[in-house]
């Protein structure tokens, strides 16, 4: 069969690798993709994300036997809806579904009602009213825009004055646009964050390996926010009695929840999560894999997964197996300056052996095509499976080493926490 994969960046890389490696799949197209996949055998394919009309033309006039989504901008912007429209099979939530991501306060409010742990939190639309909340819980606080804003719409205010600063340009200056214009305010909460999975199909649900993200810019967590610098998966550290809690508190009510909305669930949940003394909380919901966990899960993936999609899309039960030994971590390499300005252009590295696997989110060939160039802020990632955690860093870490990282840079410290 042949599949589409809908995105760019490294989360669509290894979605895309995963299913080129099944029995059952003879070509896999990414649109747009970038240069890099094509090192792995993949097809790019020059359609942005949001040309749906030509996505839709593209599938049908090659056969596609079914489309993956992988951002979440897309799902916000009704994809799935339009080729279900006519008839294709596509694996993703519906607008509607996905709105559990594009829409912070929908969250909550789906949360509340169906008594799922989370944060308390207020939502507003005006400024004063924010203020006034502000300064009425205190600090530390979270400042969250309502809609989608690339990961940039969260700001963990550790003042008062910080927090005013975070709600006014949002509110009054408009910097995050329309995803901006409300505004979700809610309490600090104090504990271990992480990541649960799961592919869904209504009530049903096959959860993942828990990974760990990274999402601050440098070593022990400083710096500002970004998509993310690292991950590992499984958290070696967290026990299975908290994974049990989450399914029971969290998964199965807010799969239970949608479908009683009226909003049935396809595809994958995110569900970000945070351990808390009073037990796990959720910080937020994404309608997607997240980035870069995609590239530490799908790894460990030991049963064919184009089938089992296919399986889920045709509402058989799916036997889908995962490795359960070791760990596997990934390293990002990012052009300096990001998550802020940041230059393009600069040359990479060669594509690393078979025991660490290059996943690339942003690059492109050079005009003469021979070399591989940055094009992103996050531009590549490394992948490696190890017995242990501080084996696999080490292996990563070696092989940064003796890179060129000229103009690119990497957190040295990726899966510390899982050490302590």
């Amino acid at each position: 069969m042949k599949i589409l994969v809908i995105g760019s960046g490294g989360r669509e890389h290894a979605i895309a690798k995963k299913l080129l490696d099944s029995e059952v799949v003879e070509s896999v197209f990414v649109a747009p993709g970038n240069d890099g996949m094509t090192l792995d055998g993949l097809v790019c394919v020059d359609i942005t994300i949001s040309e749906h009309s030509r996505l839709i033309e593209f599938a049908k006039k090659n056969k596609v036997a079914w489309t993956f989504v992988g951002p979440d901008d897309a799902l916000a912007a009704g994809i799935v809806d339009e080729f279900r429209q006519v008839g294709l099979k596509i694996f993703g939530p519906t607008r509607l579904a996905a709105e559990l991501e594009w829409s912070k306060d929908f969250a909550k409010s789906l949360m509340s009602q169906y008594r799922i742990p989370t944060a308390a939190y207020g939502t507003f639309s005006h400024f004063e009213e924010a203020k006034a909340y502000i300064e009425k819980q205190g600090a530390p606080i979270v400042i969250k825009a309502d809609g989608l804003a690339l990961g940039k719409g969260v700001v963990v205010a550790m003042t008062v004055q910080e927090a005013i600063q975070a709600a006014h340009e949002m509110l009054i200056d408009n910097k995050l646009g329309d995803s901006g214009v409300r505004v979700v305010i809610e309490e600090f909460l104090e504990g271990e964050e992480f990541s649960l999975f799961a592919f869904v199909n209504g009530d049903k649900f096959y959860l993942m390996p828990t990974a760990q993200d990274h999402k601050r810019a440098f070593d022990g967590d400083k710096g500002p926010n970004t998509g993310g610098m690292g991950a590992y998966a499984p958290v070696p550290h967290l026990p299975q009695s908290v994974v049990d809690a989450s399914v029971e508190t969290i998964i199965k009510p807010v799969l239970e929840g949608m479908i009683k909305e009226g909003r049935p669930y396809l595809g994958v949940l995110y569900a970000g999560l945070i351990l808390t003394a009073d037990g796990p909380k959720v910080i937020e919901f994404n309608a997607r894999f997240g980035d870069p966990e995609t590239q530490v899960i799908l790894p460990r993936l030991s049963s064919d997964f184009a089938q089992n999609i296919t399986d889920i899309l045709e509402e058989k039960e799916p036997e889908i197996r995962w490795i359960d030994q070791g760990v596997t971590l990934g390293v990002v390499v990012a052009s300096e300056g990001y998550p802020l300005a940041y230059d393009k252009g600069v040359p990479l590295p060669a594509k690393t052996s078979d025991d660490i696997t290059s996943y690339y989110a942003g690059a492109r060939f050079s005009e003469n095509g021979q070399a591989l160039l940055s094009h992103g802020g996050r531009v590549y990632m490394l992948v490696t499976t190890a017995d242990t955690v501080k084996a696999a860093q080490t292996r990563i870490y070696q092989e940064l080493e003796k890179q060129d990282t000229t103009g690119l840079f990497y957190r040295t410290d990726i899966g510390r926490k899982a050490l302590k």
